[in-house]
């Protein structure tokens, strides 16, 4: 079982407060999810929280990234969290006790990075684009908003349980969300070439390209073919062979 609880990564984006990192910590532990990843925190001392009562350790463990593509690159499915609030969602929503069974089917067969956003905001729109889709908990609409170390808590004790779900994992192999990203990136200049993107909108234009890939949920070898098929694309583009 440990194996599979190995292949999850807790991602704590552009978190404020370290006793919530703490906190998310001390969830983690105590539900044997040992990998917390952490992106561009505010406070850089945070690894001394002195929230992570019996995480110490997993706290000092902690990797810091500059970017969600960078935290997420290693994960072949990437799963955002959100309290819907009044915001246009683009991406397919689950309810906690929903998204949990399809996590536990995947860790049986890949990493999984789950996204938790900053405490007064949740996550940016950009990080968004680098879901697979996102999950809920179910709270009441009068009072939809949740403590960070609590929301951890929540969403990692229904996915520890459920056990016999990731004895029964995902048979199709996914693409990487770093080999999707570089599709990503050869795509974007593919269209950048063509004069497709418009640079009063590029962010938005490379939000929705991301989420379009994302959808395709690609094998490794097929990654591998559209990666081949955009760069001959973008050599003819920019005028190769002449």
């Amino acid at each position: 079982m440990q194996a599979e609880l190995d292949q999850l990564c807790v991602v704590l984006v552009a978190p404020r407060n370290p006793l919530n990192i703490g906190a998310a910590a001390r969830a983690m532990s105590n539900f044997g999810f040992l990998h917390l990843r952490v992106v561009n925190p505010y406070d850089v001392a945070f690894r001394e929280a002195r929230s992570a009562v019996g995480a110490s350790q997993l706290l000092a463990n902690a990797e810091e990234y500059k970017s969600v593509a960078d935290a997420v690159a290693d994960c072949t499915l990437v799963v955002g969290t959100t309290a819907v609030r009044h915001r246009e969602l683009q991406h397919p929503l689950k309810r906690l006790e929903y998204g949990a069974r399809v996590i536990r089917k995947q860790l049986g067969s890949g990493r999984v990075a789950l996204l938790f956003g900053t405490e007064k905001f949740g996550l940016a729109t950009k990080d968004l684009s680098h879901c697979h889709w996102l999950m809920r908990i179910p709270t009441r609409e009068e009072h939809i908003s949740m403590n960070l170390g609590q929301a951890v808590a929540v969403c990692l004790y229904e996915l520890s349980r459920d056990p016999k779900a990731a004895q029964r994992p995902e048979k199709v192999k996914r693409a990487s969300a770093g080999e999707v990203e570089r599709i990503n990136e050869v795509l974007l200049q593919a269209l950048r070439a063509s004069g497709y993107v418009n640079p009063r909108a590029e962010s938005l234009t490379e939000d929705k390209v991301r989420r379009l890939v994302c959808r395709l949920n690609l094998q490794p070898e097929d990654a591998e073919l559209w990666l081949g098929m955009l760069r001959q694309m973008l050599w003819k583009i920019r005028g190769g062979g002449k």
